[in-house]
């Protein structure tokens, strides 16, 4: 018997398929590049109170370390006066710790509700030296606010692409598994559902109840899972009667034990490539909301925001050419990511891909696949 060559990600076992469309994605230079570039500025926006805050990353004062990222410390920590939070940026504070110690301050020291008090212009102001981006009409440092609303864009659309791949894929297999009158029921559900104005009932929500991160994603989760349940329902409506089903079924293997580990690898394959856009999807229709106003809470970091912010203030072009190329980069390298895994698990691609190989590879290839075969 051949040994079926196998590569580990991570702790997780890659099988020649797998391999393939691998080599698939990263021939797709455009997507693997993109791929690096997206996670490089999630990479910075998840660490961004250690880039753009108004306290220290650490302080030493007097032969001890404080981290005031993760802690609030009194004035007299430091030698003050008062009992409340030091503010590190004010001059009489910053002098009683440069006396016995040292701070270290981020590169933008300012976070996303920072006010800068000594602006030369009246806010917005332009950027220079101090603020790279500029200030928005509250006087808050654009560059923090892109930072922190980058995070939360992606974190809400990730959350979201995630729960509703959950939900859509449980709700197209029932579907396509049992079919019948659940699948009937759930098909004339879904009709209705999906015809309802989604906007508009956000914006009255909305009106209703001070909306926050939690909120918004559970009322809009509670339409974004239809997405995935079209594709999930055809492979099962598809595979249920194969013969391999049937022979699992007489073994009296369990309904739910045939639809997870029989069929729903084939599920998860065509289901992945809509995740990316998925994610797309879910920052523009929280970007939609925040920008109309009925988004996250007021002062919340936010892309929509800022789009807000430029379109109330025309003097200040920075401010809407900082949300226009914000969100345009974020969105075309999520496209750019999802056409290439679209392209890396089209089986047509694949097959092209074993024709262009030379033909000792593909011996090789067949040969592993007739090994996992045999094994």
């Amino acid at each position: 018997m051949t040994a079926v060559v196998e590569d580990r990600i991570l702790g997780v076992r890659i099988t020649p398929m797998g391999r393939r469309r691998l080599a698939n994605f990263r021939g797709n230079r455009r997507a693997f590049y993109a791929l690096w570039i997206f996670l490089g500025l999630f990479g910075v926006s998840l660490f961004a109170e250690f880039v753009a805050n108004e306290k220290p990353i650490v302080v030493y004062y007097d032969g001890a370390f404080y981290a005031p990222v993760f802690n609030a410390y009194p004035e007299t920590t430091f030698g003050g006066e008062f009992a409340t939070e030091a503010d590190y940026s004010d001059p009489v504070v910053a002098s009683l710790i440069a006396a016995k110690g040292w701070m270290i301050h981020p590169l933008i020291p300012y976070n996303h509700r920072t006010v800068a008090w000594d602006l030369r212009d009246p806010a917005p102001s332009s950027p220079d030296a101090e603020h790279w981006l500029g200030t928005d009409d509250q006087a808050r440092d654009v560059t923090a606010r892109l930072i922190y609303g980058f995070r939360i864009s992606v974190l809400f659309g990730f959350t979201l692409t995630v729960v509703s791949a959950v939900v859509g894929i449980a709700a197209g297999a029932i579907q396509g598994y049992f079919g019948g009158w659940i699948d009937l029921t759930f098909q004339r559900f879904m009709e209705i559902w999906s015809g309802l104005p989604i906007l508009y009932l956000l914006i009255i929500l909305a009106s209703v109840v001070e909306p926050n991160f939690w909120w918004l994603l559970g009322l809009m989760l509670l339409f974004s899972w239809m997405g995935f349940v079209g594709v999930v329902r055809a492979e099962f409506l598809k595979v249920r009667n194969f013969d391999y089903v049937r022979a699992a079924r007489a073994l009296g293997v369990s309904n739910p034990m045939i639809m997870i580990r029989h069929i729903l690898p084939n599920a998860v394959v065509a289901t992945l490539t809509f995740l990316p856009f998925t994610l797309s999807g879910a920052v523009t229709t929280l970007t939609a909301l925040d920008f109309l106003g009925v988004g996250l809470p007021p002062g919340s970091a936010s892309l929509g925001e800022i789009l807000a912010q430029g379109k109330a203030n025309l003097q200040a072009p920075w401010l809407g050419l900082t949300g226009f190329f914000a969100i345009g980069v974020m969105l075309s390298l999520l496209i750019f990511i999802g056409e290439g895994v679209r392209d890396a698990f089209d089986p047509r691609r694949a097959m092209a891909a074993d024709d262009e190989a030379p033909a000792p590879a593909r011996g090789v290839a067949s040969e592993a696949g007739a090994g996992a075969g045999g094994g």
